[in-house]
């Protein structure tokens, strides 16, 4: 299984929004943290906020923050809202579909893969939060 490099962004700001809750941070310094494009992080950005991930803050020193705290923001429910489909191949045209048993097993994988992801919250990814700031302020002063 792979994710599509979406999700991965939208991992990466609330990894980052988690690191730092106290702090409203902008686009381009989460963007210039990771190195990446901020153009990819304002659509990722902008449907964190719809999803009730994130919110938006106004003002002179406004930006994002996130919209809960990180031990209710659930890893399977991200990905799940991030990814568009998981089907892992297209069987729907196969003909040996009706008799073949790699649906059902591949289905079975999925199923364990996001019962897994499904046990970890934002939190759960940020127990080394003061090594991530650390490198987040490396990359930002580089």
């Amino acid at each position: 299984m792979r994710l599509t490099r979406y999700t991965d962004y939208a991992m990466r700001v609330l990894l980052y929004l988690g690191a730092q809750p106290e702090k409203v941070c902008s686009i381009s310094e989460i963007a210039r943290a990771y190195g990446i494009s901020q153009n990819h992080l304002m659509k990722v950005a902008h449907d964190l906020g719809k999803a009730g991930y994130i919110e938006g803050v106004r003002g002179r020193s406004g930006g994002i923050r996130l919209a809960k705290s990180a031990d209710e923001i659930n890893v399977g429910d991200v990905v799940r809202q991030t990814e568009e489909g998981f089907e892992l191949v297209e069987c729907g045209t196969c003909v040996i579909a009706p008799a073949c048993g790699l649906t059902g097993a591949l289905d079975e994988a999925l199923a364990a893969f996001m019962a897994v992801l499904d046990r970890y919250t934002l939190s759960d990814l940020l127990k080394k939060r003061s090594k991530l700031m650390r490198l987040f302020e490396i990359q930002l002063n580089s």
